[in-house]
């Protein structure tokens, strides 16, 4: 019989299998979430993880492919704004490897270098995404494109998510039967496609919304990394690697620099959640006070309010000249801050053109 002294309470391994139907009352927390059984072994994760670890130019080969098209695939995607082609580009992009390598690197305490396949990985595709913008004629509506408007205003909640899909791609690549779940973490975990998003606004001038985007990517790159260190730690990897190695104590200056980084990245998010829910509170607002103004004329209505960094724009349709501006900017005064505001009137008259024939 052998027991672990590691953290972790684990049953005592015996000539019998464990009985699944009836655990041990010791069963800890790990063994439920990873059972001995379905636990793939350190050098099984280095395997798939560490793209400099065995045949060296099938991986690279494999990985520098299927990442140069899935770059052209979401760029593609981005400007038709095809959601079903996004989405194939995140399932065959293959920058979740590297990135997960980091982790595992981390908790193994090893150079791996996973780190420049995910920097030089992240430049090809956004210059992909540039050269690609660049040779479609005419531009594109950054802000009426679902595709670019989605990845440029990341919050907390897309950091929240994107740590849940960092422990969920953990627990699928450390077990041996979930693996089936790690198509879905490619989905969940946008890394690929914000990248493209930065190439096509760097390619159309709007570097704000490019900066958006590469914060969505860093903060999802951020949140795969401290969740699988997290959890390849919890798993017992941490202290395995350190056995073979014969080393003793954490790695310290990994977690600390891990934090720090975590929290750069969380404080511009923070930030800019708040931003998104005072804008979306004066929009309302904006779009409140302008049906009100249009009431007094028979048949206007408000088809909208958009907002913008030049400020809100109203979109109405009237069958004749809406009232004063000045009477909405008085009606708003107080109630949102100093924004321009531009009204955009679209005259809304039916005519009986008759039957075709007669």
């Amino acid at each position: 019989m052998r027991s672990r002294d590691d953290g972790f309470t684990s049953e005592a391994v015996v000539g019998t299998p464990p009985d699944l139907h009836n655990p041990p009352m010791n069963l800890g927390l790990r063994d439920v979430i990873l059972p001995p059984q379905q636990r793939r072994t350190l050098d099984e994760l280095t395997d798939d993880l560490d793209l400099r670890h065995g045949d060296r130019r099938s991986k690279y080969s494999a990985f520098w492919t299927m990442l140069g098209l899935s770059g052209v695939i979401a760029t593609a995607g981005i400007l038709v704004d095809s959601t079903a082609t996004v989405i194939g580009a995140m399932i065959i992009a293959p920058l979740s490897t590297p990135i997960m390598g980091i982790a595992l690197g981390t908790v193994k305490r090893e150079r791996i270098r996973a780190g420049r396949f995910v920097l030089f990985g992240a430049v090809l595709v956004i210059l992909i995404g540039v050269g690609f913008t660049h040779l479609v004629p005419g531009t594109i509506d950054i802000s009426s494109n679902a595709q670019i408007s989605g990845r440029t205003s990341p919050t907390l909640l897309d950091l929240a998510a994107a740590i849940a899909t960092g422990f969920a791609g953990a627990v699928g690549l450390a077990r041996r039967d979930v693996a089936a779940v790690l198509p879905g973490v490619a989905i969940a975990i946008s890394l690929v496609p914000p990248l493209a998003v930065v190439g096509v606004c760097i390619a159309e001038g709007d570097l704000l919304s490019a900066l958006g985007a590469l914060l969505l990517f860093v903060s999802n790159l951020v949140s795969l990394v401290l969740a699988g260190t997290i959890l390849f730690a919890a798993l017992g990897y941490a202290a395995e690697a350190d056995q073979k190695a014969k080393r003793v104590g954490a790695g310290r200056r990994s977690k600390v620099a891990l934090t720090v980084f975590a929290v750069l990245v969380a404080f511009p998010l923070a930030g800019n959640t708040i931003a998104i829910l005072l804008v979306h509170t004066w929009t309302e607002t904006v779009e409140e006070e302008a049906r009100r103004w249009v009431e007094p004329v028979s048949g206007a209505e408000v088809l909208g309010v958009d907002a913008a960094l030049s400020g809100f724009t109203v979109n109405i349709r009237s069958p004749q000249d809406p009232p004063p501006a000045s009477e909405l900017l008085g009606a708003l005064e107080g109630k949102v801050p100093g924004i321009p505001v531009i009204v955009d009137t679209t005259v809304g008259r039916s005519t009986d053109a008759g039957t075709i024939g007669e």
